[in-house]
């Protein structure tokens, strides 16, 4: 998944070894640039922190899972299709599940790592052929993500090469959430029909004030106009 044949492959190689070989919060980035084999001026061209390289091998794991997840089948649901897909990533990250395991024990807490997050998911929905425009789009770009961080901590304890357990929370956490958006779906449509007859009614009005003749100072007074007191 990673190509070594590159500054940013090995630099994130190095990172998830040393993961795996140590608690997350001890890995410095002298460390991972030794490990690396280059300085920190060489890494400093390619990553700004570690969060940024975590979140180039979230990136190197999306382009993975999608490059490998099975395609959509005619007459097959959503929810087995996302299952499909979010199995297939697990997969790819099989081989680094120590790392993870290090640096999810930290919990590392990140404005860009929760948004690096939500932007893979949204990929394995466009992996599953699940739209995800709109704000019922955004729910559920959202209600994947924590679907996907809650069943994170059970595939990590999960040792079974079967990965029984963490099959059946995906599919119970799945099932949960199709009934969860069937009523978000009412909920949204109803805003999005809300903001489509508001903007309707805003260029209406537009429209009309625009098309208003407007009096000038020169105007001469209508002949039942009222002749000042002077």
């Amino acid at each position: 998944m990673l190509d070594i044949a590159t500054p940013k492959g090995r630099i994130v190689t190095a990172m998830m070894r040393l993961a795996a070989e140590r608690p997350w919060d001890e890995v410095t980035i002298r460390d991972i640039a030794d490990g690396a084999g280059m300085s920190l001026v060489e890494l400093r061209k390619e990553f700004p922190s570690k969060v940024a390289i975590l979140s180039a091998f979230g990136r190197a794991t999306d382009d993975a899972v999608l490059d490998r997840a099975p395609r959509p089948q005619p007459g097959q649901s959503a929810r087995d299709r996302i299952f499909d897909v979010i199995m297939t990533r697990f997969d790819v990250l099989t081989p680094y599940k120590a790392a993870l395991k290090s640096i999810m024990a930290s919990r590392p807490m990140d404005i860009e790592l929760g948004r690096r997050l939500m932007a893979s998911q949204a990929w394995m929905l466009h992996a599953a052929g699940v739209p995800t425009d709109g704000i019922s789009g955004l729910s559920r770009v959202a209600g994947l993500t924590s679907i996907y961080a809650s069943v994170l901590d059970t595939w990590l304890e999960d040792d079974d090469p079967g990965l029984a357990r963490t099959m059946a929370a995906l599919d119970r956490r799945l099932k949960r959430g199709e009934q969860a958006a069937t009523v978000m779906s009412d909920v949204t449509t109803g805003v999005e029909r809300a903001i489509a007859g508001l903007r309707d009614v805003v260029r209406g009005f537009a429209a009309r004030a625009s098309s208003t003749p407007s009096s000038t100072a020169g105007d001469e007074p209508s002949p039942g106009a009222a002749t000042p007191n002077l």
